[in-house]
């Protein structure tokens, strides 16, 4: 059960991260589009995990590794934008959302 600060921080940090994947080189997003699609705080807000939804998704797992090696520029940039908001910027953990995948899998097999 999260409280309202935690999903009022969420929320925020989702826009702002949106927005840094929306003007982020090639070399981060690898001409992928990536969606923000959940973000759930820790009750203390010192760690945001993040689940994203990649398209294609063919080599997702792949893509999330090298992502890893930016979550340090990424944070920077989060840090810059919630400076006023927040006291400490939360450390990141970024997973893959399958939700969609997971659903057409269904969908798939309910046609058939």
């Amino acid at each position: 059960m999260e409280t309202t600060r935690q999903q009022k921080v969420a929320r925020q940090i989702q826009k702002d991260l949106s927005d840094i994947f929306m003007h982020a080189t090639r070399e981060i997003t690898q001409s992928k589009m990536i969606t923000v699609t959940v973000v759930r705080m820790s009750p203390d807000l010192s760690l945001a995990r993040v689940y994203l939804s990649i398209f294609p998704s063919g080599d997702a797992g792949k893509f999330l590794e090298n992502l890893g090696n930016y979550v340090k520029h990424i944070r920077l940039e989060l840090g810059k934008k919630v400076r006023h908001q927040l006291r400490i910027v939360p450390e990141i953990a970024f997973f893959i959302d399958d939700s969609l995948d997971y659903a057409e899998h269904i969908d798939d097999l309910l046609n058939n």
